[in-house]
């Protein structure tokens, strides 16, 4: 189960990279391409960790991740995006009580962590988008 729901979080995190790589060219203000360049840094930090961990509890790594169309409507890109992320914090949460692996704990919490303050930075970006 946890292994299953790693390999989602490493498909989900790919495919979020590249979302909020296409976001940052659609955005105009620049603090709006500050947060997203900062939540890609993190979410391919995330796409290793979990790539690493997976290794560590398989022996190989998840191939061939999919990609996303890219962003074209940004209101309802950031709007879907905001609640990938507070879905994240979910999972990683439901996936912390359920470590196999001591190993396993800190990339989690990092990530947990991590999605919580995207959710805030893509509530401001929503909030300010017409």
């Amino acid at each position: 189960m946890f292994v299953s729901k790693l390999k989602q979080a490493i498909q989900d995190e790919y495919q979020a990279y590249f979302l909020y790589k296409s976001l940052e060219q659609q955005v105009e203000k620049p603090m709006w391409k500050d947060f997203i360049r900062h939540i890609y840094e993190d979410e391919k930090s995330h796409y290793e960790m979990f790539q690493q961990l997976h290794y560590m509890l398989t022996g190989s790594y998840v191939a061939n991740p999919k990609r996303l169309a890219p962003c074209y409507d940004v209101k309802s890109c950031v709007q879907k995006a905001l609640l990938d992320e507070l879905e994240g914090v979910e999972t990683y949460k439901e996936m912390l009580l359920s470590v196999p692996i001591q190993e396993a704990y800190n990339p989690l919490f990092i990530a947990m962590q991590d999605e919580m303050e995207h959710a805030i930075r893509l509530s401001v970006i929503y909030n300010g988008l017409p």
